[in-house]
């Protein structure tokens, strides 16, 4: 059976003329660009925003960053199970869509109440824009060419993960805070109006929409623990507010998971963790989002803090691992074979640990940008795009496709979910005793050995993938 009859999609565009996969992908490298840009662009602003906010507590101004972070990782999982639903391609114009307006929205917020608000709007919508690009770029890409897809794509991720800090230096110094959401006006509008000539119409699937109280379960339930644990430093760790959210989060979370055993629409698709596999696939981005978050995070705040380098600078230090990024992605997505993608996700996370053991062992050493953190970005820089391509070419290949997109949620999920954990152990690390730096990036190696470990558990479901 072809792919296009198992997903319900044609393969003619609005305009009546063919679709072409290329131009599918390139519409969801954008919106990937643009939604990992706003997680980290934020990051080097946050003195800008104190300066324009002086009478918002900082607890409460971080969750210009945070608001997005928990609704992005809330909504993932309910987000690809609805584009395989209502059909990939109306969630994708519809988030697009959102996600400009909320842009443009927050570059003209009065006060920091409405930035955050707009924030979490980003969030949501970036969540829905995702499992929709990447579930569109598994439907209509050759199956001999999804490999090459899917590193282009991560390279998309990566080089926005990797350029934010730099870019958002770079927009602060020229103008100021605003400018790093205002940016994104005219290129989502591109994007919008380049997919409803080019991306062509689906009719989604039979399958019915997902249970909407387990679906508001899981985005409480995983808000609620990325929300405490990303607040925990600055409001403690025993304060009510805190032990609630992470307590309360977790049983909503149990909850969801529960009613996903037996509802026929379940808002999770627990039979997909049933494939070896894909589980073990999902539990290497758990570690491997704590351990690439986490040193996002530490990368330019070690420089300004113990190098002394302004924003600009420290973000512009961090860049070079961009170029090897994209590189590592475009390797793995276009020469590894899909039988050897769990070796390339022990590579690039072996790669990432290096990178942290070596600032762990030489950074309180010396302060020679060349001779210490170029490398270790440059190692970073490798890993991060070889291991997060390869996580998304093995799991897809395990996904029937008309549930490429739910599939895809679930594992952009877990890397979130990661993430918020790393950066919750690294806030932690940095107010504790003795070289904090160090600690961190002892965890950070620690995180990424772990997504090594799960990595090289999933050779023998790769194999029995084969057999099959």
């Amino acid at each position: 059976m072809s792919t296009t009859t198992r997903t319900g999609s044609n393969l003619t565009g609005p305009a009546g003329g063919a679709a072409t996969p290329g131009r599918i992908l390139l519409l969801a490298c954008a919106v990937t660009f643009l939604a990992f840009l706003d997680a980290t662009v934020v990051n080097v602003a946050f003195a800008d925003l104190r300066r324009a906010f002086p009478e918002v507590t900082p607890a409460r101004l971080t969750w210009v960053v945070s608001g997005y972070a928990v609704l992005f990782a809330a909504l993932l999982a309910a987000a690809g199970r609805l584009a395989d639903t209502l059909g990939r391609r109306t969630l994708f114009l519809g988030s697009a869509l959102a996600f400009t307006l909320a842009s443009l929205a927050a570059s003209a917020a009065p006060t920091a109440d409405l930035l955050i608000v707009t924030r979490a709007l980003q969030g949501a919508a970036a969540a829905g824009m995702i499992p929709a690009a990447l579930g569109l770029v598994l439907a209509h890409t050759p199956p001999g060419r999804r490999a090459a897809a899917l590193g282009a794509w991560g390279a998309a991720g990566g080089l926005a993960a990797a350029v934010g800090p730099s870019l958002g230096g770079l927009l602060v110094e020229v103008w100021d805070w605003r400018a790093i959401f205002l940016v994104n006006v005219p290129l989502g509008l591109a994007v919008c109006w380049a997919a409803a000539r080019a991306v062509p119409r689906d009719v989604g699937t039979v399958r019915r929409l997902p249970d909407p109280v387990g679906t508001v379960a899981l985005a409480l339930g995983i808000g609620g623990v990325v929300a405490g644990l990303s607040q925990g430093e600055d409001w403690g760790w025993t304060d009510p507010v805190v032990l609630g959210l992470v307590g309360g989060g977790a049983l909503s979370t149990a909850t969801a998971l529960y009613r996903s055993r037996r509802h026929p629409a379940p808002a999770i698709d627990r039979d997909l963790w049933r494939d070896r596999f894909f589980a073990r696939a999902n539990l290497s981005a758990l570690f491997f989002g704590a351990a690439m978050y986490a040193w996002l995070l530490t990368g330019p705040s070690y420089l300004i803090a113990r190098w002394n380098y302004s924003v600009l600078e420290a973000g512009f230090g961090v860049t070079p691992g961009a170029v090897l990024a994209m590189a590592g992605a475009m390797v793995v997505g276009r020469r590894v074979p899909a039988r050897l993608q769990w070796a390339a996700v022990v590579a690039g996370s072996l790669l990432f640990a290096a990178n942290a053991l070596l600032l762990w062992g030489w950074a309180a050493v010396s302060t020679s940008y060349a001779q210490v953190f170029l490398p270790a970005g440059l190692l970073g820089g490798l890993g991060i795009g070889v291991a997060l391509t390869a996580l998304s070419t093995a799991a897809s290949a395990t996904l029937p496709p008309e549930r490429f997109a739910a599939g895809t949620g679930l594992l952009m999920t877990a890397r979130q979910l990661g993430g918020a954990l790393g950066v919750a152990a690294t806030a932690a690390l940095l107010t504790g005793a003795g070289d904090r730096w160090r600690g961190v990036f002892l965890m950070v190696a620690v995180a990424a050995l772990g997504a090594a470990a799960a990595g090289w558990s999933m050779r023998a479901g790769a194999r029995v993938s084969r057999s099959d």
